[in-house]
């Protein structure tokens, strides 16, 4: 459930991107969740499209671009301390940050094969609401495809201390992709421990990505 949920949404990334990419890369006001979310978006569709030639001759080039592009605006060390539950108390501080820089590189390398699947759908953001007062918001999206019902996903994104945004997690009908992974990795530090389930991560890190053999979407 889990990857399908992450693949899906990096897949969403580029298909709101899509609707209206531009030629360069706009500075992203991190001041604002929703403008965030779709600047990141467009910049990222803009540079994928960009390195188009780079990414046929080595796939693994999508590592990269999620990396410049995607990550500095996600909380993956807010959401790797979700994932690892009440285990979080029980970890020594070195756990907890090889834990972090594993759970960073599974999700570079989770986001960047599903980049390698999106399709043509078209995409409508609801209008902002006022974040004021908030310290979470969801930047609520649907995904229209002629003869199905639109799909619905929340981006939740928090207030950092310095007033700024960041995503943490992605909600796809209802599902969280944050629940589900805490729900898998706390089964598997229970069964395993910590420190096989970082070298579990980092193994899967380490994967090439592999294009659609038809050659359909890259």
């Amino acid at each position: 459930m889990y990857k399908h949920i992450i693949k899906f949404g990096a897949s969403v990334l580029l298909l709101i991107s899509s609707v209206g990419a531009h030629s360069e890369a706009v500075e992203v006001n991190t001041m604002d969740p929703y403008d965030m979310v779709e600047t990141v978006a467009n910049n990222t569709f803009d540079r994928f499209h960009h390195d188009i030639d780079i990414i046929k001759s080595n796939p693994d080039h999508l590592k990269v671009i999620v990396s410049d592009e995607l990550m500095p605006y996600i909380d993956y060390k807010y959401a790797s301390y979700k994932v690892m539950g009440s285990y979080l108390k029980k970890t020594t501080k070195d756990q907890r940050e090889r834990f972090v820089t594993a759970f960073q590189g599974y999700l570079i390398s989770t986001y960047a094969q599903a980049f390698t699947e999106y399709t043509d759908q078209k995409v409508r953001f609801a209008p902002p609401s006022d974040f004021t007062h908030e310290k979470m918001v969801n930047v609520n999206v649907q995904i229209i495809e002629p003869g199905r019902p639109p799909i619905k996903l929340q981006f939740r994104v928090r207030r950092l201390k310095d007033d700024s945004w960041k995503a943490f997690d992605l909600v796809a009908e209802g599902v969280s992709l944050l629940a589900s992974k805490s729900s898998e990795i706390s089964n598997l530090i229970r069964q395993k421990g910590i420190d096989s389930v970082i070298l579990d991560l980092e193994e899967r890190t380490k994967g090439h990505i592999i294009r659609d053999p038809k050659g359909k979407k890259v």
